[in-house]
């Protein structure tokens, strides 16, 4: 299962759904046998915990590859951990705010995705995209995502194998800009190579477990 996130306040534009879209209906031979299908979570802590279990329980994934939007990250940055904290300043989509700072009140500070987060850096660098390990997913809708699908895997319920988080930068809609300024930007064609190579990385592990 790949998914993304709509667009919310402050980002109209939101590359996640194209790129779910383009690797859902992507075909390679190392795909044949592999059932994909997409999904798009509105920005809001209530959608996650209402849409991801059922999710899980309608369709039992092996794996799970999640996409969320970084507006000013450089790179591709592939989460290895969710932290234990939600932010109170920035409600969600749906004008829905936290006024708690934990997701769990009792759970540890972080959870870890697992080593699998080491190849899919790998799988990215190789692409020749920039691609950086991160232990910071924020406070927001990503991280709790990040943290349900954790507890997900941990908890063992519907065969979900692995999952993982990947932040993307904003890209231009257009093909024709590369450069803002000086400084050179991921493209939505980048930004499609990278979700290739880690989509394949992902299914590559999931049969080794």
């Amino acid at each position: 299962m790949v998914t993304g996130f709509q667009p919310f306040p402050g980002a109209p534009f939101n590359p996640t759904e194209p790129l779910v879209r383009h690797l859902t209906h992507l075909r390679r031979p190392a795909l044949a046998d592999v059932e994909l299908i997409g999904h798009i979570f509105p920005v809001s802590y209530d959608a996650v915990d209402h849409e991801l279990p059922v999710l899980l329980a309608d369709h039992r994934p092996d794996a799970l590859l999640m996409f969320g939007l970084a507006a000013r990250t450089p790179c591709v940055r592939i989460e290895t951990r969710a932290r234990n904290a939600v932010t109170g300043l920035w409600p969600d989509a749906r004008h829905a705010r936290r006024t708690r700072g934990t997701i769990d009140g009792t759970g540890p500070n972080a959870l870890a995705f697992g080593a699998h987060t080491a190849l899919l850096l790998r799988a990215a660098v190789t692409t020749g995209v920039p691609a950086a390990a991160s232990r910071d997913a924020g406070r927001y809708l990503c991280n709790y995502l990040s943290w349900r699908a954790i507890e997900a895997v941990q908890a063992d319920k519907t065969g979900l194998r692995l999952a993982a988080f990947v932040h993307v930068p904003l890209v231009p809609r257009t093909a024709e800009t590369r450069r803002i300024g000086a400084k050179p930007q991921i493209t939505a064609a980048d930004l499609r190579r990278v979700g290739e190579a880690l989509l394949l990385a992902t299914v590559r592990f999931a049969r080794q477990r």
